[in-house]
């Protein structure tokens, strides 16, 4: 296990499922505190342009997508409920 100065946000309190963020060497490195050995490694422009696009909400379609299709909704179309569009 690294030693990273791991953080998380203030808002996470005493919650078990938070991100946790640290600098090391010109990079960003995201673990999930649920999941500690998994570690991401990013640029900080990079990540600067992934929270941009979330709060501009160009993910909004994943989420939509998601809980729009129920898993009973399959049609001969859709087999698996999933439709694409």
């Amino acid at each position: 296990m690294s030693n990273y100065d791991w953080q998380k946000s203030s808002y996470s309190g005493t919650s078990a499922n938070c991100i946790d963020v640290a600098a090391d060497d010109g990079t960003i490195k995201l673990r999930e505190s649920d999941s500690p050995d998994t570690i991401v490694t990013t640029t900080p422009e990079k990540l600067r342009a992934f929270i941009l696009g979330i709060k501009a909400g160009e993910f909004d379609h994943f989420v939509n997508d998601a809980t729009d299709i129920a898993p009973d909704t399959a049609s001969p179309e859709h087999p698996s409920g999933a439709q694409t569009g």
